[in-house]
């Protein structure tokens, strides 16, 4: 079991200038919802968005330590318009 606070740290190592919220969907540690506002996703399309968060997990989820991980992701200037 993955903690949520090991799935940021993850996430942070690869993106160093992130802001990341988890949450665990299901309580049992392996299903989680993870919001990644960072400034590396500028210029990127979502794919690639996305693609930048599974590379800094890839060894948790081709273990299955998680097993779901649903990502919403957001340039800051693109999260400083959602959260107006």
């Amino acid at each position: 079991m993955i903690t949520p606070d090991q799935v940021s740290a993850m996430i942070q190592a690869g993106l160093p200038d992130a802001s990341v919220q988890v949450q665990d969907l299901t309580g049992g540690g392996d299903h989680y919802q993870v919001v990644v506002v960072s400034s590396q996703f500028e210029g990127c399309s979502l794919v690639q968005q996305h693609q930048l968060v599974y590379k800094a997990v890839r060894e948790a989820m081709s273990s299955e330590a998680i097993h779901a991980l649903a990502l919403k992701t957001y340039t800051p200037e693109d999260w400083a318009a959602q959260s107006a």
